[in-house]
C-alpha cells in the first residue's frame, strides 16, 4: 500500500512540475502581457495544486495500519487549506493585474479583427445590447 501511495504522490508532483514548465514556456513564447499573464495564472494555479496535493497524499500515506496520528492529519488539513487559498487568490490576482494593465493603456496584440474588448464595450455603450459573437469562416 505504501508503494502505491508513493507512486501516486510522485505522479502528482511530477505532473505539477510539467505544468510549471508549460507555464514557463508560455511566459517566454506568448506575445503580450495579457497572454503571458494567462499562462502564468493558469499554469501556476494548476501546478501548485498538483504539487501540494502530491505532498498531501504522501503525508496521508504515513498513517500506518489504521493508526491515526493527529500530527499527520493536521499537516494534511493544512495542505488542503493551502490548496483552497491558492484556488481563491491566484486567479483573482491574475485578473486584477490584467485589469490594471488594461486600465493603464497597455495594448494587447491584436488579431485580424481588432480589439474585441473595446468593440464589445462600444456596442454596449451605444445601446446595442449584448454583442454578437464574431464568426469568421
Amino acid at each position: 500500500m505504501t508503494t502505491i501511495i508513493n507512486i501516486v504522490s510522485i505522479v502528482l508532483v511530477l505532473s505539477g512540475l510539467v505544468f510549471f514548465f508549460g507555464a514557463v514556456v508560455g511566459m517566454v513564447r506568448f506575445p503580450d502581457v495579457y497572454t503571458r499573464m494567462h499562462a502564468a495564472g493558469k499554469g501556476d494555479t494548476l501546478s501548485s495544486l498538483l504539487v501540494v496535493l502530491g505532498f498531501m497524499v504522501y503525508q496521508l500515506g504515513r498513517i500506518h495500519g489504521g493508526e491515526l496520528m493527529w500530527t499527520d492529519l493536521l499537516v494534511a488539513i493544512k495542505l488542503l487549506a493551502i490548496c483552497a487559498f491558492i484556488m481563491l487568490t491566484s486567479p483573482t490576482a491574475t485578473h486584477a493585474l490584467m485589469d490594471a494593465g488594461y486600465e493603464d493603456g497597455i495594448e494587447p496584440v491584436l488579431g485580424e479583427d481588432g480589439d474585441a474588448l473595446s468593440r464589445d464595450q462600444d456596442t454596449r455603450r451605444k445601446g446595442g445590447g449584448e454583442p454578437k459573437p464574431n464568426r469568421t469562416s
